[in-house]
Formats: C-alpha cells, sequence, structure tokens
C-alpha cells in the first residue's frame, strides 16, 4: 500500500492491488474517501464537508505526482 503524501494528518494512498480508473484513497482518523484523478470526482466520502474541500484542493495540487507515482508504481510490477 503505497502512500504518496502525508499532509495535515490526511495520508493519500492507493493499493498495491489497485484497478482503474486512476484513483486515490485519502483517510484520516475515521474519515476515508476514495478520488478518481482524471475527473475529481468523489466515489465514496466518509469526511465532513470542511475535511473533504481540505482533500479536494490537496488532490488538485498534487494530481500529477500522484498520476506519476501510480504509473511508476505499476509499470514496474
Amino acid at each position: 500500500m503505497p502512500t504518496l503524501l502525508v499532509h495535515a494528518g490526511f495520508k493519500f494512498f492507493f493499493y498495491a492491488n489497485e484497478h482503474l480508473p486512476l484513483h486515490i484513497h485519502v483517510e484520516k482518523g475515521n474519515g476515508y474517501a476514495r478520488i478518481e484523478l482524471a475527473t475529481l470526482t468523489v466515489t465514496e466520502n466518509f469526511f465532513k464537508p470542511a475535511d473533504l474541500k481540505k482533500v479536494m484542493a490537496l488532490v488538485k495540487i498534487h494530481r500529477d505526482l500522484f498520476v506519476e507515482k501510480w504509473y511508476e508504481f505499476f509499470s514496474e510490477r
């Protein structure tokens, strides 16, 4: 389970056995979200609105890095 970023307690990661479409998982405490990277669509959300807003801002900033790390990880397997 590669961790890509930890910021303000939010952990951004994907699983080693992932599937398309490209997406990122985010956890903090009991909160969790799954976000598709191409469209920034939230497909699962268990964060409060304020936390989801912070998560989405971070995903927008780091989306290119997350996509790069996805392809890097899965091309090496």
